[in-house]
């Protein structure tokens, strides 16, 4: 007899991941590889973070908590939007999770039924709609392009059909576009107006370069707002999240956190309590994405490529590659193969114009990105 295998599993790869590993097995072989595939700071923790981790598990604090997360760092959590945005945050609306997947896995299962439809730019994270999918939730995808920033419109919202959500990202992956207040405001405004959940991804909140990003709290209470201590913070392997969770759906994000994760991991949110305290040393970092950035613009627009999605902020550049390819799957293999620089195709954010796009992240160090550049720009001028 032939088992079944369930259809919510059979959801597209995550490429970058892909990439990754094929990266990885190629350093496993003595070959070297620079990583420009995944969004991953190139920079430790925190120096106060590193402390505040060994302190705990010296002192032996490392057990379940509140599925929640511990008061100590909700309370700091409420306490950063106040003094980031101006917003008032009760701790009591706080909810740590297992990094921001977990917390995109509990507002899904929250806010919608199974066939309800949401919609999500793509170009755009990949994960949002391979969730929604594996949950049975349809992913109404909105095609976005420079003339839109790269962002849903009320235009391209209303020509999308009924819709029961709308997830939105300021700073954006891949792109790095970023939501203005008065855009945002009138976002939340027609959800509010069509019985619309909104759900804001906030993660590369801190990594802007030209104005700072705004958080949909403050247009809005009813919107679903995710964070995250993996990007700004520099604590991706720490699984890390947090959710502001409306009134409405408190308790049910309670009991799914509950029964799913029972708690998030208790040494990271020990050890990210001091985080919000470091801004000096990461602000360091957010200076040297930009010149990461810049240098990589330059010598990309150096071999004729010169079409980007508007790099407001995040750590990535997303490239039209048309005039070489129209598979940046096989482009970016041929490329790892001959160079040992790994990037990300754009059939990861678009599974309809992708093929036109690769994604490159510059959060890692900036001599990497100084010899990426340089091997990039030589493959290239020989015709890769």
């Amino acid at each position: 007899m032939t088992l079944r295998v369930s259809r919510r599993g059979q959801v597209p790869p995550f490429i970058a991941m892909d990439v990754l590993q094929a990266a990885t097995q190629r350093e496993a072989s003595g070959a070297d590889v620079i990583h420009l595939e995944v969004g991953q700071p190139g920079t430790p923790a925190p120096q106060a973070v590193r402390e505040a981790a060994r302190q705990a598990l010296d002192e032996g604090r490392i057990g379940y908590t509140d599925a929640l997360g511990i008061a100590p760092l909700r309370e700091v959590i409420a306490t950063h939007y106040n003094a980031q945005y101006r917003v008032a945050v009760d701790p009591a609306e706080v909810v740590v999770t297992t990094g921001s997947s977990a917390a995109f896995q509990l507002a899904f299962l929250a806010a919608f039924e199974a066939g309800d439809r949401v919609a999500l730019a793509i170009p755009g994270y990949p994960a949002y709609r391979n969730i929604l999918s594996a949950l049975g939730i349809e992913p109404v995808m909105i095609a976005v392009n420079q003339n839109t920033h790269y962002q849903p419109t009320l235009e391209l919202l209303a020509q999308a059909g009924p819709l029961d959500g709308l997830i939105i990202a300021s700073p954006a992956n891949p792109t790095g576009t970023m939501i203005a207040l008065d855009d945002l405001t009138q976002l939340t405004e027609y959800c509010n107006n069509q019985g619309i959940r909104l759900i804001s991804d906030e993660i590369y909140h801190g990594i802007t370069y030209e104005n700072e990003a705004v958080t949909a709290r403050a247009a809005d209470h009813n919107t679903i707002v995710v964070n995250s201590f993996s990007k700004y913070y520099s604590m991706t392997g720490w699984r890390l999240g947090w959710m502001l969770a409306p009134p409405d759906l408190f308790r049910s994000i309670e009991c799914l956190a509950q029964n799913f994760y029972i708690s998030p991991p208790a040494l990271s949110q020990l050890a990210a309590i001091p985080a919000f305290e470091c801004r000096a040393e990461l602000d360091r970092h957010v200076a040297r994405y930009r010149a990461n950035r810049d240098l990589l613009v330059r010598a990309l627009k150096a071999v004729g490529l010169s079409r980007f999605a508007p790099a407001d902020g995040a750590f990535y550049l997303y490239v039209d590659v048309s005039s070489l390819t129209r598979d940046s799957e096989e482009f970016c293999r041929r490329l790892l193969a001959e160079t040992g620089v790994a990037i990300t195709p754009g059939w990861d954010f678009d599974p309809i114009g992708g093929g036109d796009w690769v994604r490159l992240s510059y959060a890692g160090l900036t001599e990497d990105i100084v010899e990426a550049s340089r091997r990039l720009t030589a493959a290239l001028e020989r015709g890769g």
